[in-house]
């Protein structure tokens, strides 16, 4: 069998630092400059500094926990389940989650023979409504972007841990402008009986992309495996 890393030019862990300038990431610059930045749009009547501090306050409030809230309550409630991958902004307004940014709300879930994995193969399309205002930078990557598509099976063995058995289907769902995805882990064993509260925190940003599972309850396992 041929070797997938070697045929594909773009792992995530491909050096490319001699192929652009280096680029400044000096905190206190890119800090002066966006304020400068700010400054001016504020001058020119754009909006005002209260606008910002108040959107800013806004975009914090917004976190990968919506999400979480969401998959445990269709992990708990079949019927919400249905509902949330029928139609995923009308089922979090069911519970006051606001998705207006977001144009169509596509929910996949993941099974023992189905695992979906999401990726924006133009730019970094991001259901940050309800996952957060700040993608993982590796979601971002050129890299992760073009391999992922190519071999999605591979990236998630090698760059998550993430281990699959052959006999599993691999899905690739590409973000859009227009449309946005949130993944549905697969319910961790050993969690029957538990309410929607405690399962919240076993729902992982990644695991709602989909390059990795749940947290196991014990969180004992070494790296993400499904037998």
């Amino acid at each position: 069998m041929s070797d997938p890393q070697a045929q594909n030019p773009f792992p995530l862990t491909q050096d490319t630092s001699a192929d652009h300038a280096h680029i400044n990431d000096d905190k206190a610059y890119w800090t002066q400059r966006t304020r400068v930045i700010q400054t001016l749009l504020e001058e020119k009547g754009f909006f005002t500094a209260a606008e910002v501090r108040r959107e800013i306050e806004r975009e914090d409030t917004i976190t990968p926990m919506l999400g979480a809230r969401l998959v445990a309550r269709a992990w708990v409630d079949a019927q919400f389940k249905a509902r949330l991958l029928a139609d995923g902004k009308a089922a979090c307004q069911e519970m006051d989650i606001d998705t207006v940014e977001i144009n169509r709300l596509e929910v996949v879930e993941n099974t023992p023979s189905v695992h979906h994995v999401v990726v924006c193969t133009l730019c970094s399309c991001y259901p940050r409504a309800i996952l957060g205002y700040h993608p993982p930078s590796w979601y971002k990557s050129t890299a992760y972007r073009h391999r992922v598509v190519v071999d999605p099976r591979g990236v998630l063995g090698e760059e998550f841990g993430t281990m699959l058995p052959d006999d599993i289907e691999v899905r690739v769902m590409d973000s859009t402008a227009d449309t946005r995805y949130l993944v549905i882990p697969v319910r961790p064993a050993g969690t029957d009986g538990w309410d929607e509260a405690a399962l919240i925190p076993l729902v992982t940003r990644d695991s709602m992309i989909g390059v990795s599972f749940a947290e196991i309850p014990d969180n004992a396992t070494k790296c993400n495996k499904i037998s």
